[in-house]
């Protein structure tokens, strides 16, 4: 018995368990070529001892294909948690045991697996109470779902996108559409499914912004999508739609185009409106149409002396004679899929600290909103240094080359070696635990077989998120017209409500270094109670009378490798939730 217990084999060693542990580390990402035989040996599980690091907000174990379920204690263990990344394994059918209750949980991503079902017990948590109350992200693309669980709503009721692409979904659960049952929910994509209707109920997403249903077997569109009163962008190509005028709409006319030809009765599954829509519904729409009118600066000397006021001016693409573009690769889409980009002119960075109260504020969002850089990452450029059209893609890290800010030009792979080295000593010689600065982020790339950047027309990498921009459009205290950019692995209202905070952020900096230009009290580190105003010199079309100069906030758009648009911003129903002193002028 002795020799037999002896020969037995001893117990995989998870050294970034421990590390963790030690570190009292808030993030952890496992990948690998050894991790496969680990979880194998823990019968395709995650091993226990994961379960007992309580301080974890982020963990991701991706591209394992041993690992079939993630195990009991994760949601006992891991209160804590804001975001579980467990793509490309192999999960499935189900989830055995449920994920939840997980009630910090805001990002959750099981793309790429093999889940087939996830009923009651074995899907993602509880319905009573809701066992994700506070997830935002869903994603379940690359999976094998034949159906949705009917209590998905019940059990994530504060969620705003979700991600059906590329399963066998033939419908949605009716409960999924039921009045009030997902009111943030701003997109939805189930793009490559097998869809063959789509219930009218779908009008009470009141927050819907987005719709892919593209190459499924939809022979109908309901009328009623027209009611969604955010919605901006849908995209139907790839269906079988009797209504042969509809369906050149969808491969060939703008968003508001369709819904106008649904709203106005065309087929498809819609009815005449002007016989159809009762007195209620015309007053809600009256109402939305008031509402716009009051966003757009009608009236805006009500309530708030416009001297105070902050105004943001949109410049369209359309009245704009050179707009920046970014184009997407699908190289990024395993990778960080999505981005979002913006032009602010006006800014003044000359005065007092006006520059450092700006990179401070970025750091900040970084902290809180970006959820140190694990949701989002933020970046801002010099405009006059960024050579347009931009390209957004992933390359192998021996193959990524960037001269960093503040260094010489260095391979990526190079690169995030020497800052881990310089994050251990630094360590060491503050006798800390953790790590500071951009050293904090080297772990999101762990495992990554190609690195994300932004690359100008030039050929040179300006960005390299989530770690460092480049030198070349630096921001400097000259610097007043800037190129902003948000990328994500997470979704793209994420990057949205980003650069909506970024904006605003900037134009408070931007009015409290204009009010406090004479009085030399600029020195004061926070501007936050501040609005926001831009100076005279910069030239920027946006200026006006002393005391209400305006922002700039000109439209970038992202596009597919086809040329086909994937985002504008700021778009109509972004910027929506300016405060009280601000005034947002398309």
């Amino acid at each position: 018995m002795a020799a037999a217990a002896a020969a037995a084999p001893a117990p995989e060693a998870w050294p970034e368990l421990e590390l963790a542990e030690r570190e009292r580390r808030r993030e952890l990402l496992l990948t690998g070529p050894g991790l496969e035989q680990r979880v194998r040996a823990a019968g395709g599980r995650l091993p226990p001892r994961l379960f007992t690091l309580p301080l974890l907000h982020y963990l991701e174990v991706s591209g394992c294909g041993s690992l079939r379920e993630p195990g009991p204690g994760l949601a006992q263990g891991l209160p804590q948690l804001h975001s579980l990344v467990l793509r490309r394994n192999a999960l499935g059918p189900g989830l055995s045991p449920e994920l939840g209750p997980l009630p910090a949980l805001r990002v959750l991503d099981l793309s790429g697996n093999a889940l087939e079902a996830l009923p009651p017990g074995q899907g993602l948590g509880p319905a009573e109470p809701p066992g994700l109350p506070q997830l935002q992200s869903l994603n379940l693309s690359g999976n094998r779902l034949r159906e949705l669980p009917a209590d998905l709503a019940r059990c994530a009721p504060r969620l705003q996108t979700l991600n059906l692409t590329g399963n066998r979904l033939d419908s949605f659960p009716a409960e999924l559409f039921r009045p009030g049952a997902l009111p943030l929910l701003s997109e939805l994509a189930a793009a490559d499914n097998c869809l063959r209707e789509l219930s009218p109920d779908i009008a009470h997403l009141a927050s819907l912004k987005m719709l892919d249903l593209s190459n499924n077997q939809l022979s109908e569109v309901p009328a009623e999508l027209a009611d969604c009163p955010k919605l901006k962008e849908v995209n139907f190509r790839g269906n079988k739609l009797t209504d042969r005028r509809l369906e050149k709409m969808v491969h060939g006319c703008q968003t508001k185009s369709i819904l106008e030809y649904l709203r106005s009765g065309g087929r498809g599954g819609g009815r005449c409106r002007a016989k159809a829509d009762g007195p209620e519904k015309e007053e809600a729409r009256r109402r939305r149409r008031e509402r716009r009118r009051r966003e757009s600066g009608e009236g805006e000397g009500e309530g708030v002396d416009s001297a105070s006021r902050l105004l943001l001016r949109i410049l369209h693409v359309s009245e704009n004679p050179a707009p920046l573009t970014v184009h997407v690769s699908p190289m990024v889409r395993d990778v960080r899929p999505f981005i979002v980009g913006a032009v602010v002119r006006g800014m003044d960075l000359q005065a007092g600290n006006a520059l450092r109260r700006f990179l401070t504020s970025q750091t900040k969002l970084h902290e809180d909103m970006c959820e140190k850089r694990t949701a989002a990452t933020i970046a801002t450029h010099d405009l006059r240094a960024v050579r347009g059209p931009l390209l957004y893609t992933a390359r192998p890290p021996h193959d990524l080359k960037i001269v960093p800010l503040g260094r010489r030009e260095v391979k990526a792979k190079d690169l995030v070696r020497q800052l881990q080295l310089e994050a251990e000593e630094h360590r060491k010689q503050k006798k800390r635990q953790n790590v500071s600065g951009l050293h904090r982020y080297l772990h999101l790339l762990d495992g990554k077989e190609t690195y994300p950047c932004l690359v100008d027309a030039d050929g040179d990498v300006i960005s390299f998120p989530p770690i460092t921009n480049g030198e070349k459009t630096k921001i400097k205290k000259t610097t007043s017209d800037l190129f902003l950019e948000v990328t994500s692995a997470a979704s793209l209202q994420t990057c949205k409500e980003i650069m909506d905070a970024l904006v605003l952020k900037m134009a408070e900096i931007n009015k409290y270094t204009l009010e406090n230009k004479e009085d030399g009290s600029l020195s004061d580190p926070e501007a936050d109670a501040a609005s926001g105003q831009p100076p005279g010199p910069s030239g920027s079309p946006g200026a006006t009378k002393a005391g209400s100069a305006s922002l700039v906030v000109e439209q970038v758009r992202v596009l597919d490798e086809d040329g086909h648009l994937k985002v504008v911003y700021p778009s109509k129903t972004d910027l929506g939730l300016a405060a009280p002193h601000v005034t947002v002028i398309r």
